[in-house]
């Protein structure tokens, strides 16, 4: 008996020789099909809003990519203490190269899924931060899909607006059509999202917004990043032809 009991122990314990990105990733994977639910704090001050902080029975939706996490992300971990009265254990995301926002996700240490999450600018100052205040006893089954990333966006974008310089670690994920007859493309690196955008008018002048005249329209660079790095990924743009964008432009979301 001790015997058995001895080997289910060690089926149960982490596996052997596991980093913490593993862990991570494990962690991410089981928030996949399963989501804790009960009272949510989210605060966010990073685009600057005139009510900052609102609640929700879940977390927001982040759309972590094991992948560029694993390529652009060194993670460690640590006691993370008790969120909503359960006991947690912290792991920070750490950017390998750029200046790009770190993350921090606190872990339920039974269920193994997230209970808050808090992203920084490269400066360390919080940008968001949401947290569970109570929890339900259990949580509930969900399905959420990885993010895909079409393999050919990158040359299509690329090609779309010659000589853009895409922020060090981030690669496009998807194309949105504007009503206004522009197109967003969305950059990830894994957990940062930027919104790389070509209008036919300007956008107003605020922090995290870089923009520019590409011929008779405009090209802006919108997210938790240094201003000067935002401008830099403009700089080179030396056209504008979003032609061979259109297999992978998606309808406007606002609109569906």
């Amino acid at each position: 008996m001790r015997r058995a009991g001895l080997l289910l122990a060690a089926l149960l314990a982490p596996s052997a020789g596991a980093t913490d990105l593993d862990d991570l990733l494990a962690a991410l994977r089981r928030a996949r099909t399963l989501e804790a639910r009960g009272e949510v704090k989210i605060t966010v001050l990073f685009p600057p809003r005139t009510v900052p902080t609102r609640t929700a029975r879940r977390l927001p939706l982040v759309a972590f990519t094991p992948a560029l996490i694993t390529r652009n992300f060194t993670v460690s971990r640590t006691d993370g203490g008790a969120v909503a009265g359960r006991t947690t254990t912290r792991f920070d995301l750490l950017p390998k190269v750029g200046s790009r926002a770190r993350w921090s996700l606190w872990v339920d240490q039974e269920w193994n899924i997230p209970l808050a999450y808090e992203e920084r600018t490269a400066t360390g100052d919080v940008a968001r931060r949401a947290e569970f205040v109570t929890v339900n006893p259990k949580p509930v089954r969900v399905t959420v899909a990885v993010p895909a990333r079409p393999v050919a966006l990158r040359a299509a974008v690329d090609k779309a607006l010659p000589g853009v310089a895409l922020p060090a670690g981030f690669e496009p994920s998807g194309v949105t059509a504007r009503a206004d007859g522009g197109l967003t493309v969305s950059l990830t690196d894994g957990v940062n999202v930027l919104a790389l955008v070509s209008a036919p008018r300007n956008v107003k002048a605020a922090p995290g917004v870089a923009s520019r005249r590409v011929g008779t329209g405009f090209v802006w660079l919108v997210g938790n990043l240094p201003q000067d790095a935002l401008a830099a990924a403009l700089a080179g743009i030396t056209g504008v032809d979003p032609s061979g964008l259109g297999t992978f432009v998606m309808p406007d979301a606002s609109k569906q």
